[in-house]
């Protein structure tokens, strides 16, 4: 049995550090372009673990032309910038879908066509081969493209675990063990009132932190004090903006007659809010209350403090998505599957360290 690539290997081969080759792979830090393009073509060629199954991909790639097997179609809702997990995902999947033979097309969807359950103009459903979704929580409209027979794959979903599931091929990040692993150290620490900020039915993946952080709370034999879980947001108001989202903080935390020691945000731009509502109320952190986000954006590297959070490896959630999309095209009688990417934890010094 051959021996596993490891990341040293691929810094031997190239003759370039272990932490370039651990950044390219990760896309952490600061990197040249050509330069982790290189280290990514290497970490394919040699077979490393997160790149094995490319080279299936990649094995019938000469069979077809460019942009000969027609379009891939991204919906969201929302509009994904640089600081968005998804950003760098959707830019390795339209690179490897171009060079597998697809063209990549996409379509923002307004509010008033989710209501409506329609399609957007630009759209056009002959030419479409398979259907990407990021950032698609409305459960009706998420129905109904599911119901157009054509290949399609979400990357994060509705909540699925109180109803039925989507008839859909389903990308996630891992969202449970690095929580678990972050409650556990901090009871480790001493810390033990511990709180949760998130709508935990904003989506799925939201869903998971927040019962996983439940979960780590009943395994570590401590309760989840409600006034400590704040899952909601401004109400009378159907799509909050982060100055709606910082009103319902403010008047939640000054609702409480005591703050947790810590608290563990659905995502990277509610602890971002949260630090900004702390701020205006006078509470430190990490002094009065430790921090921890999940994504691991830009912004938590450079904000003051540094916030400690959740990594989602985007590049290899841009390759599974070509994997599930194109194997789904290719055999449309597949099961539906549903795969969640590795997460790693990241302390910084919002939690102290």
């Amino acid at each position: 049995m051959a021996e596993r690539v490891t990341i040293q290997d691929i810094a031997d081969a190239l003759g370039v550090s272990r932490n370039t080759v651990s950044k390219a792979i990760n896309n952490t830090g600061v990197l040249a372009d050509a330069t982790r393009e290189k280290v990514l073509q290497k970490a394919m060629e040699m077979g490393y673990k997160q790149f094995s199954y490319v080279n299936i991909l990649n094995a019938d790639k000469k069979q077809e032309p460019a942009a000969a097997l027609g379009e891939i179609a991204l919906f969201s809702t929302g509009f994904i910038g640089n600081s968005h997990f998804a950003a760098t995902m959707l830019d390795k999947f339209q690179r490897e879908l171009s060079q597998l033979g697809y063209s990549f097309t996409m379509h923002r969807i307004p509010i008033e066509l989710v209501d409506t359950l329609q399609l957007p103009t630009s759209y056009h459903k002959d030419k479409t081969v398979g259907i990407i979704c990021v950032e698609m929580f409305d459960r009706d409209y998420a129905r109904m493209l599911c119901d157009l027979g054509t290949p399609i794959l979400f990357a994060d979903t509705p909540v699925v675990g109180l109803g039925d599931s989507l008839r859909a091929d389903c990308l996630y990040m891992e969202n449970r063990s690095g929580i678990h692993s972050l409650v556990q150290e901090m009871v480790r620490r001493g810390k033990t009132r511990i709180g949760f900020i998130g709508e935990y039915l904003h989506c799925q993946s939201f869903f998971e932190r927040y019962m996983a952080y439940r979960n780590a709370m009943y395994l570590a034999g401590l309760p989840c004090r409600e006034e400590w879980c704040l899952t909601g947001n401004k109400a009378g108001i159907r799509v909050p903006d982060s100055i709606d989202y910082q009103e319902y903080l403010t008047d939640c935390f000054r609702a409480m007659s005591t703050l947790p020691e810590v608290f563990l945000c659905a995502n990277d731009y509610v602890a971002l809010d949260t630090m900004q509502v702390f701020k205006k109320l006078g509470i430190s952190v990490p002094g009065d209350v430790w921090l921890c986000g999940f994504d691991d954006s830009p912004e938590s590297s450079v904000v003051t403090p540094t916030l400690t959070t959740i990594h989602i490896h985007s590049q290899i959630m841009g390759f599974s998505a070509v994997h599930l999309l194109v194997s789904r095209i290719q055999e449309p009688s597949l099961n539906f599957r549903t795969m969640h990417t590795e997460t790693r934890l990241i302390y910084r010094e919002s939690t102290g360290d």
